[in-house]
């Protein structure tokens, strides 16, 4: 879920080491985030997420 809507914000992703993907925005390249790949993220971690990819929770809601 956290993916789909990061790949509609423009992000791809680069690589993966372990269980956490590296994804980078292809619109802004100095935009990096790490996701881990686990079956559920916990708020705080979304949270985190979506203020390093610049994604307010409601654009994360509305694309979801």
């Amino acid at each position: 879920m956290i993916i789909k809507v990061l790949t509609r914000f423009g992000f791809e992703k680069i690589s993966q080491k372990g269980s956490h993907a590296k994804f980078k925005n292809s619109v802004t390249p100095i935009k990096t985030v790490i996701i881990p790949m686990h079956s559920e993220v916990r708020k705080g971690t979304l949270k985190s997420i979506l203020q390093q990819a610049d994604i307010t929770i409601d654009e994360f809601v509305k694309h979801l």
